[in-house]
């Protein structure tokens, strides 16, 4: 590989994953930023935010026209849903053609754009230069499922609780630690932009039950699965093994795994593996870090192999 580093931009870095992504490409040795952008910290050095970036890039705050004349061979927008496509319709009228990351929603029942779960989608990649991001919750239900949607009767039910990072900066009742104290939420309890998702790209119906708890980052989904016949749990353990053989970000574990043992972590937990006394229920449960392996992590994994480096360059590994 050539020894010239790729530059990234970032749309939207105030957040919680555009800090975490400045992280890894501060410690990316094939990357380094061309630009990072937020209205709220136009001005400000970006290493007064995020201790790991060395540099004297500032914040800045591009319109959508200005940001194809920055040149960055890599752009993320790491912005709220439906703020995406008037930055890609900005690119696509001034002919540039740069990796674009899309972290939002926007794209992901779009497929002209590749959807970017690598370890379920990678069979699929053709080279795009337009690549979707999964959701965080859309990811833990995707890899506790997929292993066993062929033998499935009904639609995986799945209860999940996330960290109140999940929610944004923008205040909001989701997200006010006061409010959450002792406290459990319950939200978008049918229809959920994620349980959309994850029925789409796994081609069968799945039903999913959010809530935020307290605590900052991380999150759980406890999904069961319905059997059309009865299973032993090592069969379905063994299956869970053989789908993630070789996943250096998805870990196959055989207790039920707590999300507080994935915080700051890149990989996901997959576990528990839990059956009913006649073989034909089962329940998994899978915990992540919705920053990371739910957002900035698996945005490195699509960077690296749209930029022609190994999946995992630059990711520190469990």
């Amino acid at each position: 590989m050539s020894m010239t580093k790729k530059t990234v931009g970032i749309v939207g870095a105030r957040g919680h994953t555009g800090a975490e992504l400045i992280r890894l490409v501060a410690g990316h040795p094939a990357l380094e930023l061309a630009f990072v952008s937020s209205r709220e910290l136009d001005g400000q050095r970006v290493d007064a935010h995020v201790a790991e970036y060395r540099g004297e890039l500032r914040y800045s705050s591009p319109a959508h026209e200005e940001l194809p004349r920055l040149g960055a061979d890599v752009v993320v927008l790491a912005l709220p849903n439906g703020k995406a496509a008037a930055c890609v319709a900005a690119f696509d009228a001034a002919g540039a053609d740069p990796v674009i990351v899309d972290l939002s929603a926007d794209h992901r029942f779009d497929d002209r754009w590749y959807y970017g779960l690598p370890e379920l989608t990678r069979d699929r990649w053709r080279g795009e230069r337009r690549i979707s991001n999964p959701g965080c919750y859309a990811t833990a239900m995707q890899l506790s499922i997929a292993p066993l949607k062929d033998l499935l009767a009904a639609p995986p039910v799945c209860f999940g609780v996330s960290g109140y990072s999940g929610a944004g900066t923008t205040p909001s009742d989701k997200n006010d630690p006061d409010k959450l104290r002792d406290n459990l939420m319950p939200y978008a309890l049918t229809g959920h932009m994620h349980e959309r998702e994850a029925s789409a790209h796994l081609g069968l119906p799945v039903e999913f039950m959010p809530h935020v708890a307290p605590h900052f980052r991380g999150l759980t989904v406890t999904t069961s699965l319905y059997l059309a016949r009865a299973a032993k749990r090592e069969d379905v353990l063994q299956r869970f093994r053989q789908a993630y053989a070789g996943e250096k970000l998805v870990s196959v574990v055989d207790e039920a795994p707590w999300v507080s043992r994935i915080a700051h972590r890149h990989h996901a937990e997959v576990g528990g593996f839990a059956l009913s006394a006649d073989g034909k229920r089962v329940v998994v449960v899978a915990t992540l870090d919705n920053l990371l392996k739910g957002a900035a992590t698996q945005a490195m994994q699509n960077i690296n192999r749209a930029i022609g480096c190994a999946e995992l360059e630059g990711i520190p590994l469990p």
